[in-house]
């Protein structure tokens, strides 16, 4: 029997990686890429068993890079903390790496849940976002903050596994304000890197563009108020990535906070 590695990646998810982690418990070995939460994340899942290992947090693309080589096994499988393996996932991974014939890399179709209903549409399935299910040495990714692109290196096409995987994106719409403010720094940040031009216009067109892309394009309108609710908050955090992108350019004028200053002070001249 093959051996493998699961790697998940976690930031503070004390309330979410207990699940992801029972769900592949039946792996060879479990890695948790921890950024020194602050919550009790790793605690957890040292006490599930899994090796825990801090890495310092400078973009998802080398947090990947860094878990896989943190990885013993020849075959490595990508989980996030709001993912959850199926049974019939593990029975197919299992399949996959035992075979003679197997190729280097396989995307995993997974079905989003969100306010307590499968999203199927919106983009959100079947949702094949990287090859989660390769070979060690086969999948690098870039040195991306968010979004982070990767190039396989093998000469074989990617496979397709046919069982899914679960995601809970969004717990609930607090997380939804709060993921669009924190990949839109991050989104910021890889807009700073393009040398791309920022301006209001490109805000109001690309955050436009993700919802109704989203909600028309993709069908998001069917799935209700949990569509619409990822359209908005899809053009929030594209609206907030440009405006983000643009204050890098433009900050205040520190002229104006003296003014502000002055006006604490009770100076009003």
């Amino acid at each position: 029997m093959k051996k493998i590695s699961v790697y998940i990646l976690a930031y503070n998810e004390a309330d979410k990686i207990k699940d992801a982690l029972d769900s592949v418990a039946w792996a060879d070995e479990i890695v948790v890429a921890d950024s020194y939460s602050t919550d009790d994340t790793a605690l957890i899942a040292q006490r599930k068993g899994a090796r825990v290992v801090q890495i310092d947090f400078s973009g998802f693309g080398n947090l990947r890079n860094d878990a896989i080589s943190a990885c013993s096994h020849h075959w490595i499988f990508s989980l996030d903390s709001d993912e959850r393996c199926t049974e019939q996932a593990k029975q197919e991974i299992l399949s996959i790496i035992n075979a003679t014939d197997s190729l280097d890399a396989y995307y995993v179709p997974r079905r989003n849940y969100f306010l307590g209903k499968w999203i199927r549409h919106s983009g959100f399935y079947p949702d094949y976002r990287q090859p989660q299910l390769f070979r060690k040495g086969v999948l690098k990714f870039k040195p991306d903050a968010v979004h982070e692109r990767y190039d396989v290196l093998s000469a074989k096409p990617c496979g397709y596994l046919k069982s899914h995987i679960f995601q809970i994106p969004y717990k609930n719409l607090e997380e939804v304000i709060h993921k669009a403010n924190r990949y839109s720094t991050l989104g910021a940040e890889k807009l700073i890197e393009s040398k791309k031009a920022p301006g209001l216009f490109k805000a109001m067109t690309h955050g436009f563009w993700a919802a109704f892309s989203l909600y028309i394009l993709k069908l998001g309108f069917l799935d209700g108020w949990p569509g619409f609710i990822i359209a908005l908050g899809n053009f929030e955090g594209t609206f907030y990535k440009y405006a983000k992108f643009y204050l890098t350019k433009h900050p205040p004028a520190e002229s104006q906070w003296d003014k502000l200053a002055d006006w604490k002070s009770g100076d009003t001249c």
